[in-house]
C-alpha cells in the first residue's frame, strides 16, 4: 500500500467513500446528515485534487484494489491580536472503505499527513470528530491527539 497524492482517476472511488463517511455520520445524527449524499460533487473533486491549499491523500493498494482510504486536508492560517501566526494543517474528512478496514489504512494515512505537515512546517495537525462516532475518536486517541476544544449544542424542538 501507497499514500499519494489524489488523482482525478481516484475521484470515483473517493465518491463512493464519501458516500460511506457520511452513512455514518447520517446513522448517528440523522437530523444533521442525509443517507447516501457527499459532501463534495466529482466536479469539485477534480479541482480539489489540483489544489496545494487542500490537499487529498488517498491509500492505494494497487492494481488488484485501488483507492482503500483517504484524506482530505486544508491549509489554516492562525493568528490575531492575542494568538501568534501559525499555519495549521485541518483534517477536513477521512474514511477507510468498510471494506479495507482492521488493515492499518488509517494508520498508514494518519501518519502519511503528519509526516507531510511537519515536512511543510505546519505549527499542528487538527480535526473535529462527531461524538456520535466512539469509534474514530478512539482511533484519533490512539494516533496521539488530544481534545483540543469542544463544540457543545442544544438541538431546539422544531
Amino acid at each position: 500500500m501507497q499514500v499519494r497524492r489524489a488523482e482525478e482517476k481516484d475521484i470515483p472511488k473517493i465518491m463512493d467513500l464519501l458516500v460511506q463517511v457520511c452513512n455514518v455520520h447520517a446513522d448517528g445524527r440523522p437530523d444533521l446528515f442525509i443517507h447516501g449524499a457527499t459532501k463534495y460533487t466529482a466536479d469539485e473533486l477534480a479541482r480539489m485534487v489540483h489544489d496545494d491549499e487542500r490537499p487529498i491523500f488517498v491509500a492505494d493498494g494497487g492494481p488488484n484494489e485501488g483507492v482503500l482510504g483517504y484524506a482530505f486536508c486544508v491549509r489554516k492560517d492562525w493568528g490575531g491580536n492575542n494568538t501568534p501566526d501559525i499555519t495549521m494543517l485541518y483534517i477536513d474528512d477521512i474514511c477507510v472503505d468498510e471494506q479495507a478496514r482492521g488493515r492499518h489504512v488509517g494508520t498508514a494515512i494518519y501518519n502519511h499527513v503528519i509526516d507531510f505537515a511537519r515536512r511543510e512546517g505546519f505549527h499542528n495537525v487538527t480535526l473535529n470528530v462527531w461524538s456520535c462516532n466512539p469509534t474514530a475518536q478512539k482511533f484519533y486517541q490512539a494516533m496521539g491527539m488530544v481534545p483540543q476544544k469542544v463544540t457543545m449544542e442544544q438541538v431546539l424542538d422544531q
